[in-house]
């Protein structure tokens, strides 16, 4: 039986402690969050401990902890949790700075504890669905891997532009579905109703020919979760929030056969499991290092108007 814990539990970290509520082999021992009044409703609903101090909560000899609190808390909070010698799946992006999602990502090495960052997409089965289409070679060579992730502002969102909060999912993904990290990256954006970037055209290259494309922003009045990959071979036409992977050659259009269900609840399963069976989490701690490091170079490009290169 794993012993977990949840460090903050706002809009996202309510899910958390749901789906750990629901595991058959974890035991939620408690929640923290720095809000008594949520903390107390959350913990009564779940039937768990409540504490405003997640120092008193890493007491309680935990095998693994989500961390969701601001991005900027990340490190402070990470650097706590494995010093209390538990296992932690962080929420994207891995930190606020490159330097200390290293920091964050050695400590966890040195002490010998899991660290997991939760680039949720990944566990969209969807996504999984078409890794796994791109690497039976069904739409031959992979040329071009493009994405758009658009929609309204949500005005919780205060400490990060367009680029770090949700183009960074892309980022992440197309490198996945690549199996490569990127060379040089080109974008454009602007902050026209946000004090940091609102929209963004990012332009990703990986080797010497091949492209990802990621077009993000708040300011479309409705959503969209979309993803394109283009082969020699085929295409692939994904849709994040409907599940679905549609395929079309030469002679078809058809549908890919998708097992529909709760990417949070994939991700937290494989947490899980990393733990029980020592395996290695994925996306690793190096993995948010690459995703942060593009947004970046993203965010640096768009500010000096040139590529930055790796």
């Amino acid at each position: 039986m794993i012993r977990a814990g949840v460090i903050g539990v706002g809009a996202m970290g309510q899910h958390h402690v749901r789906i750990y509520s629901e595991m058959e082999n974890v035991e939620l021992v408690g929640i923290s969050d720095v809000s008594k009044s949520r903390v107390s409703e959350l913990a009564q609903q779940y039937n768990t401990k409540g504490f405003t101090d997640y120092n008193e909560l890493l007491e309680h000899g935990l095998d693994a902890v989500s961390i969701v609190v601001p991005t900027t808390l990340h490190t402070p909070v990470g650097l706590d949790v494995i010093r209390s010698g538990a296992n932690l799946l962080v929420e994207k992006p891995i930190a606020d700075t490159l330097e200390n999602a290293e920091k964050l990502t050695k400590a966890a090495k040195d002490a010998g504890v899991k660290l997991m960052v939760g680039h949720i997409e990944r566990f969209n089965p969807a996504v999984t669905k078409l890794k796994q289409i791109i690497d039976s070679g069904l739409l031959g060579k992979i040329v071009s891997i493009s994405a758009r992730r658009v929609g309204p502002y949500n005005p919780r969102i205060r400490d990060v532009g367009v680029i770090l909060d949700i183009g960074v999912h892309d980022i992440d993904v197309i490198s996945y579905l690549y199996g490569k990290k990127v060379d040089e990256v080109y974008s454009i954006a602007g902050a026209d109703i946000h004090s940091f970037e609102d929209h963004a055209a990012i332009i990703l290259r990986y080797d010497d020919e091949l492209s990802g494309i990621v077009e993000t922003n708040w300011l479309t009045p409705h959503k969209v979760r979309k993803l394109t990959v283009i082969g020699v071979d085929g295409v692939a036409y994904l849709d994040y929030i409907d599940q679905t992977v549609e395929l079309h050659d030469r002679e078809w259009i058809r549908n890919a056969k998708v097992e529909t269900g709760e990417p949070l609840k994939n991700e937290l399963m494989h947490f899980i499991d990393t733990i029980l069976n020592e395996n290695e989490p994925n996306p690793s701690g190096e993995d948010g290092i690459h995703a942060l490091k593009v947004a970046m170079a993203a965010i640096e490009s768009y500010k000096k108007a040139k590529a930055i290169k790796f």
